[in-house]
């Protein structure tokens, strides 16, 4: 079968090539499902060649579109994302009504985190085709960014219901954790990963999640494992590197864990790495090096800015732990809560009023990250030293014990700090 997929890939580029029979071929679903396990790269070319070939076959630029929506998931590169909706856009100008595209508009708009029209999206969807799990899937994540949690477990359940396979089980796993179950959402987790996909940056996915699960609860070694085995899937895999990279830190590996963030940040530039890298040079003494990321994180904010880009939360995050451009942090939180009012922004922003010691509202924030009850130890830490601001003494020493229990190495800069700011408050 791998051989005959190969064959139809390989005809596509001959310029003898009949497309009535390679659509044909294609319309076979075994043969789809092979083109589908294909490299990003090469369906990309196979869906391309298709939609020259059959312009006026709507179902090749979806699938074109489906094939650019992925590459972006596995590059970050926005301008594949635009090449998907311009797709799209066309699709639905020529028929409003085409269900492919409708159902490509709301995953589309999600990774614009156009979270409210997602959930007016794909409320809609589901009246047309309740049975379609993919629906379900969309409103849940919306709504999860939204905060609606209870809605999101109801849109969830559904699509585990109708499907349980990879796509369904991530999502579950995920509001479990979330819902401060993370022994339910490790298991769930494993049965997505043990399901598979045709995808392998989606099976990745998957194992870096269940590695973010385990070094959040400490257990360091299986999340390296975890990371690991994503690289094997889906090799040199920029989330997996980041997750080895914290692993490492944590276990007093600088060098180990600089090559691994050093690996994620040349593949893909988050603010997350540049300031992982700038306190790991800075703890090894490498002033030069540490001022280069801190010279990123700057050069990122102006990118933003440029691009019109007024929310980023780990932008801010990673302003408010370095205790600088405090205002703008705070401006970047806010903003970010105009469109994403879900625990983890509701962190951010606790953190970026207490840094800019406006503790009253940094705690009212903080409670409502912790309202799940989610085993997070930076959403513990931050509301101890809230907490310890307010000078509520017994609460910050209970958070801030419970963040050092969930994992006493979360972070390289703010664990010992937390560690410190406990000695004070039980002397």
């Amino acid at each position: 079968m791998k051989l005959i997929s190969f064959l139809i890939c390989l005809s596509l580029y001959a310029e003898t090539a009949d497309p009535d029979r390679l659509a044909a071929a294609l319309s076979d679903r075994a043969l789809a499902d092979q083109v589908a396990r294909l490299k990003t790269d090469d369906r990309i070319a196979t869906y391309e060649a298709l939609a020259r070939y059959k312009p006026d076959d709507f179902h090749y630029r979806n699938l074109l579109a489906t094939a650019f929506i992925q590459k972006m998931r596995e590059t970050m590169d926005a301008g594949y994302l635009d090449r998907a909706a311009k797709l799209v856009e066309n699709v639905l100008a020529a028929d409003a009504g085409d269900y492919e595209a409708l159902r490509l508009r709301s995953e589309i708009e999600l990774e614009r985190h156009h979270f409210a029209k997602v959930a007016e999206y794909s409320r809609e969807m589901t009246r047309r085709a309740p049975d379609d799990p993919w629906n379900w899937g969309t409103l849940g994540d919306a709504l999860m960014e939204l905060g609606d949690y209870e809605h999101a477990a109801d849109a969830y359940q559904r699509m585990v219901t109708l499907r349980p396979d990879l796509a369904s089980y991530n999502r579950a796993a995920w509001y479990r954790f979330v819902a401060g179950d993370p022994n339910g959402a490790l298991d769930v987790m494993k049965q997505a990963i043990a399901a598979g996909s045709p995808s392998a940056e989606n099976t990745a996915w998957c194992l870096v999640d269940l590695g973010n699960m385990y070094f959040k609860s400490g257990r360091l070694a299986e999340a390296a494992r975890a990371y690991n085995t994503a690289l094997r899937v889906f090799p040199s895999y920029y989330p997996a590197y980041a997750g080895l990279g914290q692993v490492y830190a944590a276990q007093g590996n600088a060098p180990a864990a600089i090559e691994s963030y050093k690996r994620a940040q040349d593949a893909v530039p988050l603010p997350q790495y540049a300031a992982a890298l700038e306190d790991l040079y800075a703890a090894a003494g490498n002033r030069e090096a540490a001022r280069r990321q801190a010279a990123m994180l700057d050069v990122l904010d102006r990118m933003e800015e440029a691009h019109r880009q007024t929310a980023n939360r780990n932008l801010a995050l990673a302003f408010a732990d370095r205790d600088r451009s405090l205002a703008r942090a705070l401006q970047l939180a806010r903003a970010e809560l105009a469109v994403r009012r879900d625990i983890y922004t509701y962190d951010v922003l606790a953190w970026a009023l207490y840094k800019n010691q406006r503790y009253v509202e940094a705690a009212d924030a903080a409670e409502k990250a912790l309202a799940l009850g989610t085993p997070e130890p930076m959403f513990y830490y931050h509301a101890g030293m809230i907490d310890l601001a307010l000078g509520n003494k017994r609460q910050a020493r209970e958070r801030l014990e419970h963040a050092l229990a969930l994992n006493p190495k979360f972070d390289p800069r703010q664990a010992p700090l937390a560690q410190a700011a406990l000695r004070e408050v039980t002397q």
